[in-house]
């Protein structure tokens, strides 16, 4: 496969997950610490939330500092069934007070994420136009939460058909990295309807992982993931120290296959001195 036309050197396509989606953060900031920056970003769900904020500029820790100092888990609407449990009516006011603008255009690293469009059935990759809305949307998780209506159409989470946005960019980059945060080995004692909705939304979307996982140069995978629920919101530090640890541990596998020169090896490992 010949990639020397294409326009970026590092890719990075982040998973949804709920609360899981903060060990996106600690994988960022572990590939910060070695110098490695993503050039184009790819997001569905919790990944789409962290990749915007991202892609707008924010450095990694500035955005554990905001999911820690918001509350997200307090921030959620819980409300009486209609289409959802919950909505997310009050994350509009967090993505305006750190985003400059609505609009991917004002984005310092190109990113995009996915949506379902419930009418038509289809996925739909949004990279263009007004960037809030799609980014509610895709966060969206069916039933749990309440769909979002643009335009007459109803949207939900973009991981009913893609849980791990790999394919959307994965012609823009040279080495892309992808990172999944719901880690599906097999459980036992799975009782009460959190749980049993836990792991009936994992194993749906981990249908079409193993086909990102292929389109993937380099996968982080961390099997701790699983120890994690939805809401687990309140266990931030924990969640995040995982992707940061787990990176970290593999970074010299990184630079192998990512064709690093020796002079770039020497130098980002000995940075971590």
């Amino acid at each position: 496969m010949n990639t020397e036309n294409r326009p970026y050197k590092f890719g990075i396509a982040l998973s949804g997950g709920g609360a899981r989606g903060i060990l996106h953060i600690g994988v960022l900031e572990a590939l910060r610490k070695y110098g490695i920056h993503p050039e184009v970003v790819s997001g569905t769900s919790m990944g789409a939330l962290v990749g915007a904020f991202y892609a707008s500029g924010m450095k990694p820790l500035q955005i554990l500092d905001l999911v820690k100092s918001s509350k997200l888990h307090r921030m959620i609407n819980w409300k009486i069934p209609a289409n959802g449990l919950l909505d997310l009516k009050k994350l509009l006011p967090i993505l305006q007070k750190y985003i400059p603008e609505d609009d991917f255009a004002c984005l310092k690293t190109p990113f995009c994420c996915t949506v379902t469009n419930l009418n038509s059935g289809q996925m739909e990759v949004k990279s263009s136009g007004q960037l809030f809305q799609w980014i509610l949307a895709s966060a969206s998780i069916p039933v749990i939460f309440e769909p979002q209506v643009i335009d007459g159409t109803t949207y939900v989470d973009g991981g009913l058909f893609s849980s791990l946005p790999a394919e959307c960019i994965r012609n823009q980059c040279r080495f892309l990295i992808g990172v999944h945060v719901n880690r599906n080995d097999p459980e036992e004692n799975i009782q009460g309807f959190k749980a049993i909705a836990e792991r009936s939304f994992r194993l749906v979307f981990a249908k079409n992982v193993d086909e990102s996982f292929a389109l993937c140069d380099f996968i982080i995978d961390p099997p701790q993931t699983r120890l994690f629920n939805t809401f687990d919101f309140g266990k931030a530090d924990e969640i995040y120290r995982i992707g940061f640890d787990e990176t970290e541990q593999k970074i010299a596998e990184l630079f192998k296959l990512s064709n690093l020169d020796n002079k770039s090896k020497n130098e980002l490992l000995q940075s971590r001195n």
